[in-house]
């Protein structure tokens, strides 16, 4: 699959790990294209991330889980209404759904998943990013340094 930053002209491609987490690289698979507005983490270090609406018949639950994503990791996160918190929903326009996918890739070290809120964050491993994270990487720092307001992060399929 291709993941890109439609504004900044930055694309990398990632290989599903279909061994490892088979029921949610079927559900993203399935559901591609999504993309949304990026956003960059505040608390998990090195991540970008788009929230979308739920898009699986039946959620794949845990699997290849991870509170410390590793540089090139696509993640799946899964957050049913209640928790978040509310100034976060409103503020991402994502208040009247009853739960969201964060769909979200890690471009470098010293990630930890742990929100003060509720503690530990883990995320489904379905995907790790074989070309192009270096150039993702500096554009996703940029997302960091200079904002993301007009920016979209976008999951394509790459057919082979």
């Amino acid at each position: 699959m291709t993941i890109s930053l439609e504004k900044r002209g930055v694309s990398c491609t990632a290989e599903l790990l279909d061994k490892d987490a088979p029921r949610t690289c079927d559900v993203v698979w399935d559901a591609l294209p999504q993309g949304g507005e990026i956003y960059h983490a505040k608390y998990a270090r090195n991540e970008v991330y788009a929230m979308v609406p739920r898009f699986a018949a039946e959620e794949p639950g845990q699997e290849n889980p991870t509170v410390t994503p590793i540089p090139g990791d696509v993640v799946y996160f899964s957050f049913n209404g209640g928790m978040l918190d509310r100034r976060f929903k409103e503020e991402k326009g994502i208040d009247h759904l009853p739960g969201v996918i964060d769909l979200a890739i890690f471009y470098g070290r010293n990630n930890l998943l742990l929100n003060g809120d509720v503690g530990w964050v883990p995320g489904n491993v379905y995907a790790t990013i074989v070309d192009g994270l270096d150039r993702m990487a500096e554009a996703c720092n940029d997302v960091w340094r200079s904002g993301g307001v007009g920016e979209r992060l976008v999951y394509r399929r790459l057919e082979g």
